[in-house]
């Protein structure tokens, strides 16, 4: 049996050293140390053609915290997005093998905790992994806390920008089904886009956790994506609180063939899947979430007359 034997920690080494008590990093003949050699954008160039693993990514909030957590399968070589200040890690689950451009690396296993200064990590998940990104602030919109605190690549930015014009031409039959949806109900789609952007109605989402962001959409303008998955018959959050609009409420986009629905509860409206919703694959977001407008607007209980009388 191994045995261990608890000694005082030095904090203040370990800020200044995370990684004392692991041996030192050395260069390695191996073919991860040798593409690590290639630098974090060029290597990322060549990891975006190929498969893309399933990383889910929960966002947590608590109290002035926001907490990035993402979840890496064993096998995977993840490149971070480079983050812009210092903050927090810790891995909370698995062993990872961390890579540095000179060929030199170190091995950590959870529990683990450290102060990282700004740039970008590469990374193998020798087994399942769990790592949490740790930042102060109140803001909880995850689309600001991204420009915040992450710079996303050229080579990212143009990846997204064509799986998105992939996307749209996906989506026509959403985008006329949306329009006999409000014409059911006596509205055209400017009324319809107005009562969308009516700010008098709308709420921060509550602390807790989170599977999506609000992000740029291939239905039509803003959507809700999946950044982890969701499985059948599990609440997303919470749509409408006491009869104000959360941004699930707001962002939500129809569809022809939904995923998700608004079902109503006390105060609350909750988004519930109907269906398994795939989340992130690699760094690029999973599938929008989305909802039967006319059944959203009867979970509301909004009706032809009182739409047509506001």
């Amino acid at each position: 049996m191994k045995s261990t034997v608890q000694t005082p920690i030095d904090i203040e080494s370990l800020v200044a050293n995370p990684f004392a008590g692991y041996p030192a990093p050395a260069p390695r003949a191996d073919p991860l140390f040798e593409l690590a050699k290639l630098g974090a954008n060029e290597l990322e160039k060549l990891l975006l053609q190929e498969e893309q693993a399933d990383c889910p990514l929960v966002h947590r909030f608590a109290p002035g915290i926001y907490i990035r957590e993402v979840t890496l399968p064993a096998g995977t070589l993840a490149i971070g997005h480079r983050h812009l200040t210092e903050h927090a890690n810790i891995l909370l689950k698995g062993r990872v093998l961390i890579l540095n451009s000179d060929g030199t690396g170190s091995e950590v296993a959870a529990p683990f905790m450290y102060v990282s200064p700004p740039g970008r990590k590469v990374v193998y998940a020798l087994e399942q992994v769990v790592w949490q990104n740790i930042y102060a602030t109140t803001e909880t919109d995850v689309e600001k806390l991204e420009a915040e605190f992450l710079d996303k690549s050229d080579s990212w930015i143009h990846d997204h920008e064509l799986r998105q014009q992939a996307a749209r031409l996906m989506h026509e039959v959403d985008r006329a089904d949306y329009l006999d949806a409000i014409a059911q109900f006596g509205l055209n789609r400017a009324q319809a886009e107005a009562i969308a952007k009516n700010e008098d109605d709308q709420v921060r989402m509550p602390h807790g956790s989170y599977k999506f962001l609000i992000g740029s959409s291939a239905i039509h303008g803003r959507g809700v994506m999946a950044t982890a998955s969701i499985e059948e018959g599990e609440v997303i959050g919470a749509a409408r609180i006491e009869g104000m609009r959360t941004p699930l409420g707001r962002y939500t986009n129809h569809a022809a063939k939904p995923n998700a629905v608004m079902v109503r509860g006390g105060e609350f409206i909750w988004l519930v899947a109907t269906r398994a919703i795939a989340g992130c694959q690699g760094g690029q977001h999973g599938e929008e979430i989305t909802i039967d407008y006319r059944r959203a607007f009867e979970a509301a209980g909004w009706t032809r007359s009182l739409l047509c009388q506001q």
